[in-house]
């Protein structure tokens, strides 16, 4: 991979849009207050988003 792809990939939208739902179900689930079904959905969307994220760019990159 060239530094060109790196750049793209680091500036794009879905990236950080995964990584914020990563983030974002990470703190709900390490969360004490929230209920056990809370943070199995907490769990359930951080791998949702990165499975998302790796199929759109793989997705992308094939065309």
């Amino acid at each position: 991979m060239t530094k060109e792809d790196w750049i793209r990939k680091l500036t794009s939208r879905k990236f950080w849009a995964a990584v914020v739902g990563f983030l974002t179900g990470l703190l709900v689930f390490l969360g004490r207050d929230g209920t056990e079904a809370e943070q199995i959905g907490a769990l359930v969307m951080m791998g949702a988003s990165i499975v998302a994220y790796i199929f759109g760019e793989g997705w992308a990159d094939s065309r």
